[in-house]
């Protein structure tokens, strides 16, 4: 049997993190933020969509504005917004396909090929997750930076996201930690940037 190098669409469902609370923003709603005259979720989604067989959005408040974008919407398990790992549990018992990929609301630059450069490192490497890292310029030397909420998993993670959670462990890096973990780079280390502050949004826009 030949080696599998992609995964079909339709075995990928896509989520999108918007279930922050936007504090260094000025406690707003980032993906709602306008960026060349469209939500900034509405980038992601378009890109995102363009990749997966469908997407479900994580969000904790202005759920109506969130369902008017046509895609299921999943509200975080765990009260008191805990953080991306608490979004992703959600997005994948919210899933139905074996695979899902994650990718954060404010990064409306997201790569057209994300999902299919991750997909085929998941595969060669037989990996549980495999995540996009970027090499960025750090007084002068090259410094890996790793970009854990943009990852494509396989879906059966859910149980060691779970009980990890319920140990009360909170950071995405960690949590990768006892997974099998691939690691992907990008060249465009704008296509990565999360944008949390109104001047952020605004340079980024320019």
């Amino acid at each position: 049997m030949p080696e599998m190098t992609s995964i079909d669409k339709s075995l990928i469902t896509g989520l999108i993190l918007a279930g922050g609370r936007g504090t260094r923003m000025g406690t707003v709603d980032k993906g709602l933020q306008d960026f060349r005259g469209q939500p900034l979720i509405q980038h992601v989604l378009s890109t995102l969509s363009a990749q997966t067989d469908r997407v479900i959005i994580n969000a904790n408040q202005n759920l109506d504005v969130y369902q008017r974008f046509g895609m299921p919407v999943a509200s975080d398990l765990l009260t008191g917004f805990p953080g991306p790992l608490a979004g992703l549990q959600a997005g994948l018992q919210a899933c139905t396909t074996p695979y899902l990929v994650c990718t954060p609301c404010d990064s409306p630059l997201l790569p057209a090929d994300l999902v299919n450069r991750l997909a085929r490192a998941l595969l060669a490497e037989c990996s549980d997750v495999a995540v996009a890292f970027t090499m960025e310029n750090m007084d002068g030397k090259p410094v890996k930076q790793i970009h854990p909420v943009f990852a494509l998993m396989k879906t059966d993670v859910s149980v060691q996201l779970t009980a990890y959670m319920q140990g009360g462990g909170r950071r995405v890096n960690a949590w990768h930690g006892s997974l099998n973990r691939s690691e992907v780079l990008f060249e465009d280390n704008v296509a990565f940037r999360n944008i949390n502050t109104l001047k952020e949004l605004q340079e980024l826009e320019r």
